[in-house]
């Protein structure tokens, strides 16, 4: 699969490496039925900084980091060539978080400016994003910019995003049609309080709490559920437990959880929301069993 860099300019966007390949032409060569999965990282990154550069770090073909992080194209099987593409989104996140967060609404509109160049080029291609953190506020932040069914499928890394924020963007023509997958978990949930307070003042709730039966298109997948790790197993996904209370970056720092944002994200035939979390009434959200109960996730 191969890996194309962009970067975020203002509203717009650009490619990272000027004498790269061409996204016209890396389209054209793309068989019609594979979708175009875009990642987009999270707070503290920077293209410009070359201490912080995604395109060096998180999103690049790296196969290990020294700060102990996860690059994500290997773990998505995306190799430095292939008939396959994927996008690796820039923009920037460093600074305050206050500056970050009003920068990612920004980066939404340069994301929704990408997403309409694909679209328009390849007309019918699905389109999907892997955002983690702030990201998932640029990749919310796009829909309202974009037309019904440019995203197909996104999913939401423990997103720092209010509710009526993400309510707002599925409210829109695009948010109507896209399907998302919010993945969240008690360890993120210090968290979600952290940048619901610095948001709001904490007088809004962050949408890790889950939209479930608000939307069609909504998923929310608790990965520190037992039952849902059981349901995962028995579809031929092996993601590992929870190993720390307090984590950020475990939706995609655990085992296994690649191979499953692949099938969802990257695959030609997806794997269908309705089969991604077990329909059994125990897992009503007022319902959840110990260690799924509402006092523990009071604040994802």
């Amino acid at each position: 699969m191969t890996l194309l860099h962009v970067n975020a300019n203002g509203c717009l966007w650009s490619p990272n490496d000027r004498d790269g390949p061409e996204l016209d032409d890396l389209l054209a060569a793309l068989p019609e039925e594979m979708p175009v999965p875009v990642l987009v990282h999270g707070f503290r990154y920077a293209p410009e900084l070359a201490h912080r550069d995604p395109h060096r770090l998180i999103l690049s073909h790296a196969e290990s980091l020294a700060d102990g992080d996860l690059p994500w194209p290997r773990h998505l099987g995306i190799s430095k060539a292939g008939p396959d593409l994927a996008i690796a989104f820039g923009w920037n996140a460093h600074g305050s978080f206050w500056r970050a967060r009003s920068e990612a609404a920004r980066a939404g509109l340069a994301l929704a400016a990408l997403i309409v160049r694909i679209r328009a080029r390849s007309p019918g291609r699905r389109v999907t994003v892997l955002a983690h953190s702030l990201g998932a506020r640029v990749a919310l932040s796009a829909l309202p910019a974009l037309s019904p069914g440019d995203i197909g499928r996104a999913i939401l890394l423990f997103p720092a995003v209010l509710r009526a924020e993400a309510e707002m963007a599925m409210a829109t023509g695009a948010g109507r049609t896209a399907e998302i997958v919010n993945v969240t978990s008690r360890e993120n949930r210090l968290f979600d309080l952290c940048a619901t307070f610095l948001a709001s003042g904490g007088l809004r709730r962050p949408v890790g709490r889950g939209l479930a039966g608000q939307y069609p298109g909504w998923c929310d997948l608790r990965i520190d559920c037992p039952e849902t790790l059981d349901h995962l197993r028995d579809l031929g996904f092996q993601i590992g437990g929870r190993d720390r209370h307090i984590c950020h970056w475990s939706s995609y720092m655990r085992p296994g959880v690649f191979a499953l944002y692949r099938a969802l994200i990257a695959e030609a035939a997806a794997l269908p929301l309705d089969r991604l979390v077990p329909q059994a009434p125990s897992l009503a959200p007022d319902l959840w069993p110990t260690p799924c109960d509402r006092v523990e996730i009071a604040l994802n």
